[in-house]
């Protein structure tokens, strides 16, 4: 038994109730700041719309690390990881994700180093709303996709070393 490979997916599963925390709370935030008009709760959605994508960064990077011992390097490296995470690697995995929601998450990344390098005041609601509008259909995809890779890895874990 790989028992890493076992250990990688209960890993990966605690990052995916993580995950849609963080799309629940970036929509209760959404509603709000339209019911009020408050930017604190555009901050909040902000911040967990940067959330909703650290968290699937994190759990690329798990399976880099721990699947294929390759993880991108570089001024790039975040596209780079999302790009891997979307293609077979012969002999070592199938895609984590399939290439349509590589796309649809890389307005997720966008719009991450946004979040990171400007000011939360600066932050327009006509480009937040849209991203939030996907959001649950993206979430849902991702998982689903990411749920047919951990069956991959807990029949990994099973086989003898």
């Amino acid at each position: 038994m790989k028992k890493k490979y076992l250990a990688l997916a209960g890993r990966i599963r605690e990052e995916i109730v993580e995950i849609k925390q963080a799309v629940d709370r970036a929509r209760n935030g959404w509603d709000r700041y339209k019911l009020t008009g408050d930017d604190f709760y555009l901050d909040s959605v902000a911040f967990n719309l940067h959330s909703f994508y650290t968290g699937l960064e994190r759990i690329f990077e798990l399976i880099a690390v721990n699947v294929e011992q390759s993880k991108p390097e570089g001024e790039n490296w975040h596209q780079e990881l999302l790009r891997q995470m979307a293609v077979e690697i012969e002999l070592i995995r199938p895609p984590v994700i399939s290439r349509e929601t590589r796309i649809s998450l890389d307005e997720y990344r966008g719009f991450r180093h946004v979040v990171r390098n400007v000011y939360t005041f600066h932050l327009s609601p006509a480009r937040i709303e849209p991203l939030l509008d996907n959001l649950p259909r993206v979430f849902d995809r991702a998982k689903k996709e990411m749920e047919c890779f951990l069956s991959f890895l807990e029949a990994r874990g099973q086989e003898k070393e």
